[in-house]
């Protein structure tokens, strides 16, 4: 089965006050974020976590993918290490390398959405941040901006915005912040390929 998630930001303090999640500490909501992996989550499943894995003290974060079920890939977000806009870029291998070590199967290293093909033939692109048409010029920040992904038409799944944007044709927000509202109440869970395209369908038809 495969899974989609984004924007955990593992060992990150102040992201609990930031899009008020219901932790009283880092190491809650750390603990608690790898449960409710592992309890939707096989050890054969594929989760594609799209940005934004681990912050605070990298060397303690990072290794928390290796507590986590199912074969991982990653599509970096801005507060990875190994993402395609970092300004360290020279070190961008050395850290594509660390986070393959820490138990990622796979780094998706392009400036470009990854395209998929859900299980009843819908494709769809994978990709951190939403359209750029969505949010604008992204408070004139034209580095990101660069990043955010033209409106052609393909439904796309993504994270960056948290609590915003849950649903919007034609684009899915797979982050943890809103993942009760397409799991059914389970929150800060990784969304089956299952419920993706049940959403979809109803977007569609709504």
């Amino acid at each position: 089965m495969k899974w989609f998630t984004s924007d955990h930001h593992f060992g990150h303090a102040r992201i609990i006050e930031l899009c008020d999640r219901p932790f009283d500490s880092v190491d809650e909501m750390n603990s608690e974020l790898v449960e409710r992996w592992n309890a939707r989550v096989g050890t054969e499943d594929t989760v594609y976590v799209l940005g934004d894995f681990a912050m605070g003290r990298i060397a303690e974060t990072l290794p928390i993918v290796g507590k986590l079920n199912g074969r991982k890939i990653l599509i970096p977000g801005n507060h990875d290490r190994c993402w395609a806009g970092e300004k360290r870029a020279h070190r961008r291998q050395e850290w594509t390398d660390r986070y393959l070590a820490a138990g990622f199967a796979g780094v998706y290293t392009y400036d470009r959405p990854l395209p998929i093909i859900l299980a009843d033939s819908t494709p769809a692109l994978l990709w951190h941040f939403p359209y750029w048409s969505a949010e604008g010029d992204y408070q004139g920040r034209s580095d990101l901006d660069l990043l955010h992904p033209m409106n052609h038409g393909s439904w796309l799944l993504h994270g960056h915005v948290h609590n915003e944007w849950a649903l919007s044709y034609p684009q899915i927000n797979v982050g943890v912040d809103t993942s009760e509202i397409l799991t059914g109440g389970l929150d800060f869970a990784p969304i089956s390929e299952d419920e993706i395209i049940e959403a979809i369908r109803f977007i569609v038809v709504a």
